[in-house]
């Protein structure tokens, strides 16, 4: 038996004649601390020796109201007498000098008192009476307010009737509380039995050695508590990222190992940088309000810094400026492209990058950026998210270097087992292509886009050699990654889920 703790053995003497108990008799019984039984019975059911079962009740006891409602009465019946001691008739506009009522509490007994039938209103000579015949019996609700004074009641105890009153008095508010509590019975199994009959008598143990204990002697006469290195332990839940977080930095950290330089840039964009730079035209349909979220105050910004930059793209969407384009036919406006939104690309911050004066050539950048859309919220798509985005500058780059750049993605961050390629369009790529990637347990799942930026993208920005870009979505990288079906799931509260997560 000496791998039983005392208050295992304590529980075990009180459970002896196998019946089942509950927890509050086992304290009675045991005259040990709620959390010493709870434990203990935990430590015994771990080892087979008992059995543990949850039954939850429901119980109901007085709220606010319904304290008042006990010293006082039901508002309908402080009505109702305060017309009987009137004379049973009383008019309406002066009902309410005769109690302490409230407006809404009147409104209340007025209501109640007539659909008990406890009242009736007659009208005479254009004026409201209120007429009570007789002072009405206790009502079954008043009643289970009477009981309720006692404390709290389980429903199953509860007649009928009164399940149909408490129904009622719950529509009223703050009369009557309802919660959920679970009982826990415990009895011994088959083993816990035989062991149980071992058991005879439990005596004082310790487990710390005391300065006093070895002065006084006393240490010779007491048993020291042998430790069960298999006993249950409370779990710990060591701190860590959240999944997803912690997967976005470890992207940073492979792609800055790969020679990458991250590239950054403001949420609150221009629609230069977001579209017109990129060779959207204004009147494109994913420039429309249900595609972008738009700034309202200040609805404008100031790009005079970036003056020489605007005339070249102002120019190339008209009539083609120096690139060899025909352009797109139309007249630009430059109040527009100052148009303040929310980002909805991170392909904006490559349109930042080759204008900035730390670009380099050839050179390799990325982002991961935040990004805003309005969209129908489902299992693939959120109001905003992620995309990693990345251009890669070189004179003798090639649309295969971009292919692939884009498998490796998929495979060594997505752990994907194939993937797919199939031609595209973009405004600012050509050619363009769209990344799938297939997973055994997710299935085809769709990254994102890419592709060589068009010379119109590329010249009026003042930039001469080839760009491959792609802007993947991160978010359902992380997805197929992880397993999981609903893009929701990676910003989820579940703790369970949260825990349940490695720390890598």
């Amino acid at each position: 038996m000496a791998e039983l703790h005392q208050l295992e053995k304590s529980l075990l003497i009180a459970l002896k004649d196998g019946k089942k108990i509950n927890l509050h008799t086992l304290l009675k019984k045991t005259k040990l601390p709620y959390a010493s039984v709870a434990r203990a019975s935990v430590w015994l059911s771990s080892k087979g020796y008992t059995k543990i079962e949850e039954v939850k009740k429901s119980f109901i006891k007085l709220d606010s109201e319904g304290k008042k409602i006990l010293k006082k009465g039901l508002p309908e019946r402080i009505l109702v007498e305060a017309v009987l001691k009137n004379g049973g008739r009383t008019l309406v506009d002066i009902v309410s000098t005769l109690t302490e009522l409230s407006k809404d509490e009147l409104n209340v007994a007025l209501g109640w008192g007539r659909r008990k039938e406890w009242l009736n209103f007659s009208r005479e000579n254009g004026k409201m009476f209120i007429i009570v015949k007789e002072k009405p019996a206790k009502g079954i609700d008043e009643q289970l307010i009477e009981q309720l004074s006692k404390g709290s009641i389980t429903i199953d105890s509860l007649t009928s009737q009164q399940i149909l009153s408490l129904n009622v008095l719950m529509k009223r508010p703050k009369i009557i509380y309802r919660h959920e509590d679970v009982d826990r019975f415990i009895t011994l199994t088959k083993l816990g039995r035989t062991v149980a009959k071992q058991v005879k008598e439990v005596g004082e143990e310790i487990s710390q050695l005391s300065p006093e204990l070895i002065k006084s002697g006393k240490w010779r006469d007491i048993r020291f508590r042998k430790y069960d290195i298999k006993a249950p332990v409370a779990k710990i839940w060591a701190g860590k990222k959240q999944p997803y977080l912690r997967f976005l930095d470890d992207m940073k950290q492979k792609l800055v190992s790969l020679g990458f330089t991250e590239m950054v840039g403001p949420t609150v964009e221009f629609m230069f940088f977001n579209c017109d730079a990129l060779y959207m035209p204004q009147d494109h349909p994913a420039r429309e309000i249900h595609d972008i979220y738009y700034i309202k105050s200040p609805s404008h910004g100031d790009l005079s810094s970036y003056t020489s930059l605007i005339n070249n793209v102002k120019a190339t969407h008209e009539n083609g400026w120096e690139t060899n384009s025909k352009g797109w036919g139309y007249s630009f406006s430059l109040e527009a492209t100052k148009r303040l939104i929310l980002r909805s690309q991170g392909t904006a911050l490559s349109a930042r990058m080759l204008v900035d004066a730390k670009l380099e050539i050839p050179g390799k950048y990325f982002s991961i950026a935040r990004c805003y859309r309005p969209d129908v919220i489902d299992r693939t798509h959120l109001t905003e998210f992620n995309h990693v985005e990345g251009i890669v500058l070189g004179a003798d780059l090639t649309f295969k270097d971009l292919l692939g750049i884009l498998k490796m993605f998929a495979i060594e961050t997505a752990g994907a087992d194939k993937v797919r390629f199939k031609p595209d369009y973009f405004p600012f790529t050509e050619p363009s292509v769209e990344l799938s990637a297939y997973k055994a347990d997710s299935g085809w799942l769709e990254f994102g886009g890419a592709g060589m930026f068009r010379p119109e993208v590329t010249l009026p920005l003042g930039i001469n050699v080839p760009v491959i870009a792609w802007g993947l979505g991160i978010d359902r990288i992380f997805m197929m990654k992880s397993g999981i079906s609903d893009i929701r799931d990676i910003f989820s509260h579940d703790l369970n889920w949260l825990r349940s997560q490695k720390v890598i």
